[in-house]
């Protein structure tokens, strides 16, 4: 089981939001690169990059601080925010990013979706955002009336080969993981499962660890290792054993 450092970047800063609320924004770095480059140094297999200005306006808005971070790290990266179609995502891909994360437009092209997931192959994951179990859309400013377990079935059957779940309501919140969301869409699909929102301290890390099994492949810790509740190495020791 993995862990992965979020590097969540708006207006070219590395930042947090608490659960998703674009008015409760803390700053950690001016540049995001420093932050990646301290992930990879303390042992980061890959990083989960955000770009919060491209998930509200419907394209990416950073990539050139997303094209210095590939460039500058040598561990595989993905990139989510504003990639709604196949055009953008090739874009995206030839930044030196290795994977990129399908949200929005899954939740309302399912065609378009489709496209990209066959097109792309293991280079394309579902972002699936769920607040209070039903899915959201447009970086998280407008819900859905579809239950996240439904739409990862369906979205998998379109050809997704890997999820990554965010608990909206845990996100950024230091107040523990919901285990019970997370196991209900591991169970629910066929493929990889990589769980976000929530993770605090290493006692998350241990609560996710019995969901390996059964399909979780990784987990993202974002404000936690920011805010030093996670220890970045032990984490990965901890996951890893």
């Amino acid at each position: 089981m993995e862990i992965i450092p979020a590097v969540d970047i708006r207006g070219g800063k590395c930042v947090r939001l608490f659960r998703g609320d674009y008015s409760k924004e803390t700053v950690f770095a001016d540049d995001p690169v420093q932050m990646a480059l301290r992930w990879e140094a303390e042992g980061a297999p890959r990083l989960h990059i955000v770009d919060l200005d491209g998930a509200r306006e419907g394209s990416p808005q950073n990539l050139e601080a997303v094209s210095r971070i590939a460039a500058a790290v040598g561990i595989p990266t993905e990139l989510g925010g504003g990639i709604r179609t196949l055009e953008i995502a090739r874009r995206v891909l030839d930044t030196g990013v290795g994977r990129v994360i399908i949200g929005t437009s899954a939740a309302t092209d399912p065609e378009v979706a489709a496209g990209m997931f066959s097109t792309l192959g293991e280079q394309a994951v579902l972002g699936l955002d769920a607040r209070n179990g039903m899915v959201s859309v447009k970086g998280w400013l407008e819900d859905t009336s579809e239950l996240a377990i439904e739409f990862a079935r369906r979205i998998t059957r379109l050809g997704a080969r890997r999820i990554i779940f965010t608990d909206i309501a845990q996100d950024g919140t230091l107040k523990g993981v919901n285990v019970s969301r997370f196991r209900e869409v591991v169970e629910a699909v066929d493929v990889p499962v990589i769980a976000a929102g929530g993770v605090a301290r290493l006692d998350d890390v241990i609560a996710l660890k019995p969901l390996e099994p059964i399909g979780l492949e990784g987990v993202i810790a974002g404000k936690a290792l920011y805010a030093g509740t996670l220890d970045l190495k032990q984490a990965i020791e901890c996951a890893a054993a």
